[in-house]
């Protein structure tokens, strides 16, 4: 003989009710409300790191190139002088490859190079996040006299 299950019996659960889902989707959300800014807020100042640290390697290539050569490159010659002996003047008499490859700004962009200075003897920047100069916060430039 076989034993019916009564109708009210106890029955096990079988997935989530839609309050258990909307609860679990709130709370995320409010956790990506909390953590999202913070995460952006470092990538911004990340790039703002790796572009005052690209500066000051130029810079530092910049006085090599002084050192070997007597003076810095001219604002016509830039820092292109760094990655390939300038054709015009003046030829620099002890050149030699100071980089590889000229570095592009975190946002994409190339360095800025003068000499002379608006700034110091020679000044090496980047515009910043939007490209143009002047700016405030992520679009700042970022110099070598800072």
């Amino acid at each position: 003989m076989t034993l019916a299950r009564h109708p009210t019996a106890a029955r096990s659960p079988r997935g989530f009710t839609l309050i258990e889902l909307m609860v679990v989707i709130m709370i995320i959300g409010v956790l990506a409300a909390l953590i999202v800014p913070n995460v952006l807020d470092r990538l911004a100042q990340s790039k703002v790191t790796a572009a005052r640290t690209d500066v000051a390697s130029l810079m530092g290539q910049l006085k090599l190139y002084k050192l070997d050569n007597g003076q810095f490159p001219t604002s016509e010659q830039g820092l292109q002088a760094l990655a390939a002996k300038p054709t015009t003047g003046p030829i620099p008499p002890n050149w030699k490859p100071y980089v590889d490859k000229l570095p592009t700004d975190p946002w994409g962009h190339a360095y800025q190079y003068a000499n002379p200075g608006l700034k110091g003897e020679i000044d090496v920047y980047s515009f910043g996040a939007d490209g143009v100069v002047g700016g405030e916060g992520d679009n700042a430039d970022i110099g070598s006299w800072q």
